[in-house]
């Protein structure tokens, strides 16, 4: 019979010494600043009633680990006996396995830069030892074995324990289960954190949550909004803080004189780095800009939308290939293990959209870079324009798919980032693309102001690039009536839209992406049209920097 190994945990039984902690960084050297395993603390009541409620957490070594899928190199995998282990040697630092766990169980080495996380101890489960967590618990608390055997201890203390799993919406099957599990230590935004946590030292910076409570004379309460702080890693990095589910519309409810909302809240946790930063957003736009101008290119010669030029051609496919190499740029900075980015092309791992993905932007980049290289060769006499001229129809139609791919590939991608509901967005493929018309149509306008164009592409272009505002302010916009398939979407879009990044979404991504360049083209007519062009590249920055970073605030554990 096939192993497949889990955890129980006893909540009645722990007693937040830590020793399961302490235990697995010493077994698997694990760096200061990061854990695999960690204890969280929540207490409720209020004085003198009071109880503390300790939760062990880690990864959950799941049945259907998103981690495992998303990984573009192999590098995070299953185990036939179920345990999710990961191989450093290979990982590209690429910290989508990060972004997939809804648990924040994964974490980044800060001295490999590679994916880290519990590995059930796998090298002491081989020859016949438990994890080291299991043998330092003074109170038995934490139970591993095999779920298979209805002899082992685990499965005879699940098959008379009323146990649960966090997240189980999720889909991951985790293998990781509660006793006595508390609510609000299961989720993560049931209760507030404070300012700091006991014993923990936080470096901090001034930043008001929309939906933290303010507190008055050092306790929870109505008033004025409290700055809240932010944590940093020694690098800069910054670091979630928990957030909880919402506060009152009146003011805090009054129970026998104590305030409601003091009566929980989070006093020791683990703190989790943000991993994707504004590398992502930039690289959303450049290559946005680089497959849309291939597909407005493409389109023109298979429908004959405008008349073909060589001269133009040259200008907006040069244009969209010095933006395929930014894109490569920013995509390969981003990686903590830049020099392995090769691994993604040499092993990959074709259920990852990253891995996909990464294929995509070869493929186009190759095929619409030929395409280019024989216009150019047409145009200077090595090759016979006719011949080009009889090629350019099968280029066009084998180009405009990869195109098409470079342009939306990330909201598959995205779509595997279980971790981050709120990227789960049925409408972002269409977002994407109205967002690749409207910078890339722009961009071709630029090309304009140095090349000549043929009167009808100018035109297309000219009514293009507004109404792919439009439709893009349309369905940026539509997000707001979209019902939130979980409560952590439910937080990102309103730390998005009402939190940290209102500015980025309101001033930058509507106002100055959508609203300021419409006005200008009607108001100005072409006159306007650079100035215009550059609001909407500059605006859609904004609004992809709030889209990426709000849901990472979100805490998942």
């Amino acid at each position: 019979m096939t192993q497949n190994y889990g955890f129980l945990i006893d909540q009645s039984k722990c007693i937040g010494c830590h020793a399961c902690s302490t235990a697995c960084k010493s077994e698997n050297q694990v760096p200061l600043g990061v854990n695999r395993t960690w204890v969280k603390y929540v207490e409720t009541g209020a004085y003198p009633d009071v109880r503390r409620h300790f939760q062990v957490t880690r990864c959950n070594h799941c049945a259907n680990p998103p981690c495992v899928r998303i990984c573009p190199v192999t590098a995070m995998y299953q185990r036939d006996d179920g345990i999710v282990e990961f191989d450093p040697s290979i990982c590209i630092g690429c910290k989508s396995c990060m972004q997939a766990c809804p648990y924040d169980s994964i974490y980044l080495d800060p001295e490999t830069n590679t994916a880290a996380k519990c590995t059930f101890c796998a090298h002491r489960v081989d020859v016949g030892l438990e994890p080291a967590c299991v043998i330092v618990c003074p109170e038995h608390a934490i139970l591993a074995g095999d779920l298979n055997n209805p002899a082992s201890e685990i499965s005879r203390k699940l098959v008379i324990s009323k146990a649960t799993v966090r997240k189980p919406e999720q889909g991951t099957g985790p293998k990781l289960f509660y006793i006595n599990g508390n609510d609000w230590s299961l989720h993560p935004s049931a209760s507030p954190a404070a300012d700091s946590f006991m014993w923990a030292d936080k470096i901090t910076e001034q930043n008001v949550s929309a939906y933290q409570l303010p507190v008055i004379d050092g306790r929870v309460g109505a008033g004025s909004s409290r700055p809240v702080s932010k944590s940093y890693s020694k690098s800069g990095t910054p670091i979630r803080t928990s957030k909880e589910q919402g506060r009152p519309m009146n003011g805090p409810i009054q129970i026998g004189g104590r305030v409601a909302e003091h009566m929980v809240q989070t006093a020791y946790n683990a703190q989790h780095k943000i991993q994707w930063h504004w590398e992502l957003p930039s690289y959303l736009v450049t290559k946005s800009i680089a497959g849309g101008l291939f597909m407005l290119l493409s389109l023109g010669t298979m429908f004959n939308i405008f008349n073909f030029e060589s001269l133009t051609f040259l200008a907006a496919g040069f244009t969209a290939m010095v933006f395929m190499l930014i894109t490569t740029v920013l995509l390969i900075k981003d990686l903590s293990q830049p020099k392995r980015f090769l691994n993604i092309l040499l092993r990959p791992q074709w259920k990852s959209w990253v891995a996909r993905g990464a294929y995509i932007m070869v493929t186009f980049t190759a095929v619409a870079g030929l395409w280019w290289l024989l216009e150019g060769a047409a145009q200077v006499g090595i090759l016979p324009l006719e011949t080009v001229a009889t090629v350019r129809p099968f280029a066009a139609w084998i180009v405009f798919p990869f195109a098409l791919g470079v342009v939306i590939y990330t909201a598959f991608l995205l779509g595997q980032a279980e971790g981050r509901d709120m990227w789960q967005n049925n409408l972002l493929p269409f977002q994407l693309f109205a967002q690749s018309m409207m910078v890339a149509s722009g961009v071709f306008l630029i090309v304009n102001v140095f090349v000549s164009f043929p009167a009808d592409l100018h035109s297309l272009l000219v009514s293009l690039f507004p109404a792919s505002i439009a439709i893009n302010l349309l369905l940026t916009l539509a997000g707001k009536f979209n019902s939130f398939a979980s409560e952590v979407a439910m937080l990102a879009h309103r730390e998005m839209t009402h939190g940290k990044f209102r500015n980025h979404y309101w001033w930058g991504g509507i106002t100055l992406g959508h609203f300021v360049p419409l006005v200008l083209i009607f108001a100005f007519s072409t006159f306007a049209i650079p100035v215009a062009v550059a609001c909407s590249v500059v605006g859609l920055f904004f609004y992809e920097y709030a889209f990426v970073m709000a849901p990472q605030y979100i805490p998942n554990s």
